[in-house]
């Protein structure tokens, strides 16, 4: 699987009754046996205030790569991809529980994430061999 793009935002209102403003979006784009997907995850923002509590990261951005800040919000579809590698059918996933949530970030080797946007930045692309590179296998 070839991973392309990796982004995050904070969705705006569109309408006055709406609550768009409570949520955010991250955006995994990645091709797999010739065809590009984009998986869509969509958490409540209130996750991004409480992100220390589940991740070794205290403040955003998370890491900064030669001037490329990454963001919290610009990991979370990729760290649900790599948790759960059945995910790659599916085009969106709406999270708003907050052990759901912190559960995909449950063995992350975080560390390890920092390569995944070295080679969006250099190479713009990330050839991901198996998702299980970044999970913390049990000593």
């Amino acid at each position: 699987m070839l991973i392309k793009e990796c982004k995050g935002y904070e969705l705006e209102k569109e309408k006055k009754n709406t609550s768009e403003d409570y949520f955010n979006r991250s955006e995994l784009t990645f091709v797999e046996e010739g065809v590009e997907r984009t998986l869509h995850v969509l958490y409540l923002r209130y996750f991004d205030e409480i992100f220390p509590e589940f991740t070794p990261f205290k403040q955003d951005p998370i890491f900064a790569n030669n001037g490329y800040e990454v963001n919290f919000k610009d990991i979370v579809a990729l760290v649900c991809l790599l948790k759960r590698p059945e995910l790659r059918g599916r085009k969106r996933l709406y999270i708003n529980s907050k052990d759901e949530f912190a559960a995909y970030f449950q063995d992350i080797h975080f560390a390890k994430l920092t390569e995944i946007f070295t080679a969006l930045q250099q190479k713009n692309g990330y050839e991901l061999r198996s998702p299980l590179e970044f999970i913390m296998q049990p000593q």
